[in-house]
């Protein structure tokens, strides 16, 4: 991944450095974030749940010819194996330029987005990253970054953007060392019930290390959006080609995990209603592996919705109310293949969602809250955070993540014994 991260970044200076009168800007900051773990039973191997030292450098040069961004984060991990604490990513790294008056490209490393919901992601089918959102890292850190060509053309019709990685990237998940989660299965093919680190008689192991789609053509992603603004609501259409971004497939050759294939159809609409943001998204998850149910190894086709609205009720206080509903196609065969020996998911699965936004002190302090809770699997992730803006400089985090479930294997129970609570300082330059 960094070779090919090197490759754009010497592509994209190359093509910078000769542009006439470019500007060039440049800051980041240094943070520093400490958590720990709030359950003593938790088989990670450090009570702490995260201890790092992070730099950020941005840089941005605008020229006549177009624009190049980068953001690299240079880390220390003092959790991590001596040979491994000290790390750096190249977050993003890309050049934007225009053809014409209506067509954009944007090529390199990037972060991409797009659809309506507020951490509920349906047409969204970009990288997460998963790890960071449990732990306390900045809300930026909640999207992976992907090598990808971006291309947005516009008329009187909309905007059309189309966007093709040439590699999967799968979402970050626990891997077991900072977060553990449950798994009924072990490395060594001994069965049973086990929370992250697996102890086998090689010593201990991660078990939830899937193997990626191999890096070809064949397997590289596609998406497109069409958008258009009908009166005071912006419309967009989605369809993408790739996997699920999450190992929810089994090998029945290996019984590990394995990335799917998926096509995506999709469709939202955003705006202005009784006084504040209104919200309403679907899709349907074509299931490439199964397309007739009857894989057990295999995800059933899908189609999920959500609708979401989001107002200020008073001073400096802003909430918004999301309910999702994902319906699985084939729930008959779904159903007929389960043992009864875990929990297993309803044919309508709910999800509700509520964020909790105020601002005090003459917005230097900011409180807020995010509650996530299934009806159905009966388990629930809360996050709260309360920052204090010191200085244009300096701000100061307190924050947590809580995690409950009635059923160890579903969305949140699985990572029931992960409570943890963080203060972090950011300095920015």
């Amino acid at each position: 991944m960094k070779n090919i991260s090197y490759f754009i970044i010497a592509i994209l200076l190359l093509i910078t450095v000769p542009t006439t009168n470019a500007e060039l800007y440049t800051d980041g900051y240094v943070q520093g974030l400490f958590g720990g773990q709030l359950e003593g039973d938790n088989p990670t191997k450090s009570d702490q749940s995260i201890s790092e030292t992070r730099l950020q450098l941005r840089m941005e040069s605008i020229g006549d010819n177009g624009e190049f961004f980068s953001r690299v984060d240079f880390f220390y991990d003092g959790l991590a194996d001596d040979q491994e604490q000290y790390d750096w990513e190249i977050r993003e790294a890309y050049m934007k330029f225009r053809l014409g008056d209506k067509l954009d490209f944007k090529i390199g490393r990037q972060v991409l987005t797009w659809g309506t919901g507020d951490l509920i992601f349906i047409n969204d089918v970009f990288a997460k990253d998963y790890r960071s959102f449990f732990l306390g890292r900045d809300d930026q850190y909640l999207k992976a970054p992907q090598n990808a060509l971006r291309m947005e053309y516009y008329n009187s019709m909309g905007a059309f953007s189309f966007v093709f990685s040439p590699s999967f990237e799968s979402n970050r998940l626990p891997e077991g060392d900072k977060l553990s989660y449950f798994t009924p299965m072990s490395p060594d093919g001994a069965g049973g019930f086990y929370r992250g680190i697996v102890a086998t008689g090689l010593g201990e192991q991660y078990y939830f290390n899937p193997e990626e789609p191999a890096k070809t053509f064949k397997n590289s992603e596609i998406a497109m959006r069409f958008q258009k603004q009908v009166g005071m609501y912006s419309v967009a259409l989605y369809a993408y080609k790739g996997f699920y971004k999450s190992p929810i497939g089994v090998d029945a050759s290996t019984m590990m995990p394995l990335f799917p294939r998926m096509q995506l159809y999709g469709a939202s609409i955003r705006g202005a209603k009784f006084g504040g943001i209104f919200w309403l998204e679907g899709g349907y998850y074509n299931s490439k592996d199964d397309p007739d149910g009857d894989n057990p190894f295999m995800p059933n086709s899908s189609m999920s919705g959500m609708v979401g609205f989001e107002r200020q009720v008073a001073t400096n206080l802003t909430v918004n109310l999301q309910w999702q509903a994902d319906k699985m196609a084939d729930y008959d065969l779904f159903e007929a293949q389960q043992d009864g020996s875990l929990h297993y998911r309803d044919e309508i699965k709910h999800l509700i969602t509520s964020r909790w936004t105020k601002l005090m002190v003459e917005e230097t302090v900011m409180l807020s809250a995010f509650v996530f809770y299934s009806p159905d699997e009966e388990d629930t992730y809360f996050r709260f955070s309360t920052e204090y803006k010191y200085s244009d400089e300096i701000t100061l985090t307190v924050g947590g993540n809580l995690f409950s479930g009635t059923h160890p294997n579903t969305d949140f129970g699985q990572l029931s014994f992960n409570d943890n609570i963080y203060t972090k300082m950011t300095y920015n330059f």
